[in-house]
């Protein structure tokens, strides 16, 4: 149930000798020779901290909007279904937790010249995957692939902001008209939102348009009986929305107009403490599943009524978040209190474990989990515990290529023996990470946002996302 940000701090601009995933320090005190640091195994001396190696990342950047962000979204734009080139433009909306209620505001922005490290297309042949990742993970080619790309300077980032009552839990962009965005107030409301004229604005200029808030109004405003965090659009149904709150009701909105919706005001009922999210189904239009504080999970058809399709005991803590497969449907990830996440096929449900996979790597809460867009065995977890961490469940200890390894580099590896082999990446360096995201049309990118701003990463081992020239 961890979500919110106490006693919030508006963040200040750092120096630009320590930027996050600059790799840089201002200081001139020698320092010791850098070494790999191991999640899990290695403890911070007082006096040590981490530094990011850049060469982990195809492109790294971290910004801020001011105030600390619980809940953000990314805005699907014109710019190319599937983008591979440097420098890139994404375009967000997020909701603040400012320290008076008056403060906060909703805020749409973009960020732009966001460089890095050029990747090249998933190999044809059996062989190339090699060449291509030292070519790519070399230190003296990163100045001349930035260099090449055009993408010299620091992004940019616009923004405007519109007036908003409370704190922002959460926020979700429609999939079908990205314009139209929902926000859950930790007033009890849930407001709908047209912010064409903002992006509009952004899209036509490239400099800086940062305003004060204004005070437009919603399209439409709904009040629960408490405070709450769930919120999805439907994928399948143009403008059809849920809310949970925390005195566990779930509400169906059906459209009604272009602006307008009919809010069923009886709500769904089948867990005993708070609903914390919902997820509709990725190729059911009238299925969508709920996870609570009760530490179930609950299968919904609108269809069949008022009470769950099925419902089962997924964690032993709440269950926080989470994410259905929309690569493979019969995929539901879930993340809990207990710093556990666990991977269950739908259809194995009527036969009582459907658990394929159960990881407790993470040792602090859950607090974001979603799949992968581009590939359907890949998933991001962000955790309270500082650690974003990306996972490919088709990977398998391989111990004949591990002992091959050692050989060839004589060196020997400590990794910890309990560490998952289907650990792909570990992201750090953003305290309180509380949402992330992956980027549906920029393959590899994650956006994340903490107590101290946002990160966009893409790490440079996540290669097999980039379709080749002839796809």
């Amino acid at each position: 149930m961890v979500r919110s940000i106490k006693n919030p701090k508006k963040a200040k601009r750092k120096n630009k000798g320590s930027k996050k995933g600059d790799g840089s320090s201002s200081s001139s005190i020698p320092s010791m020779p850098a070494k790999v640091w191991q999640p899990g195994v290695d403890k911070l001396e007082e006096g040590e901290e981490l530094q990011c190696d850049p060469s982990a990342y195809n492109s790294l950047h971290a910004f801020h909007i001011g105030w600390p962000c619980l809940s953000f979204d990314i805005v699907r734009d014109t710019l190319g279904l599937v983008r591979a080139e440097f420098p890139h433009t994404v375009y967000f909306v997020a909701g603040t937790q400012a320290e008076k209620a008056s403060w906060n505001s909703l805020g749409i922005f973009k960020v732009s010249n966001i460089s890095g490290k050029k990747r090249e297309p998933v190999p044809t042949k059996p062989g190339d995957d090699d060449s291509n990742m030292d070519s790519e993970d070399s230190d003296s080619d990163e100045d001349s692939d930035d260099e090449e790309l055009g993408a010299s300077g620091a992004p940019i980032l616009q923004l405007r902001k519109v007036a908003h009552e409370g704190c922002v839990n959460r926020i979700r962009a429609m999939t079908q008209n990205p314009h139209i965005c929902a926000s859950w107030g930790d007033t009890g409301h849930v407001q709908v939102w047209d912010f064409s004229s903002h992006l509009n604005a952004l899209a036509e200029s490239e400099s800086e348009v940062s305003q004060g808030p204004s005070n437009q109004a919603p399209l439409f405003k709904f009040g629960h009986k408490d405070e709450g965090f769930a919120l999805d659009w439907s994928p399948l149904v143009t403008g059809r929305l849920l809310s949970g709150d925390c005195k566990n009701n779930i509400h169906l909105w059906e459209p009604t107009s272009v602006a307008t919706w009919t809010v069923d005001t009886t709500p769904y009922i089948g867990h005993i403490a708070s609903v914390e999210d919902l997820q509709w189904s990725p190729t059911e239009p009238d299925v969508f599943a709920s996870c609570s504080v009760d530490g179930n999970i609950a299968i919904w058809d609108i269809r069949l009524g008022k009470s769950p399709a099925a419902s089962f005991k997924a964690h032993n803590a709440d269950v926080n978040v989470i994410s259905w497969n929309r690569l493979a449907s019969c995929m539901l990830a879930s993340g809990s209190d207990d710093g556990t996440f666990s991977i269950r096929d739908l259809r194995l449900l009527k036969e009582g474990d459907a658990v394929v996979a159960h990881f407790e790597y993470h040792k602090h809460p859950i607090t974001s989990i979603e799949w992968s867009p581009h590939e359907a065995s890949t998933l991001a977890v962000s955790s309270s515990d500082n650690q974003l961490t990306i996972w490919d469940l088709s990977l398998e200890n391989d111990e004949e290529e591990e002992a091959e390894f050692k050989a060839k580099t004589k060196e020997e590896v400590n990794a910890p023996k309990d560490l998952p082999p289907q650990l792909l990446f570990v992201h750090q360096g953003q305290k309180d990470l509380k949402e992330l995201h992956w980027h549906s049309q920029i393959p590899g990118m994650i956006v994340s946002t903490a107590a101290d701003g946002y990160n966009i990463l893409m790490p440079s081992n996540i290669q097999t996302t980039l379709p080749s020239d002839g796809a």
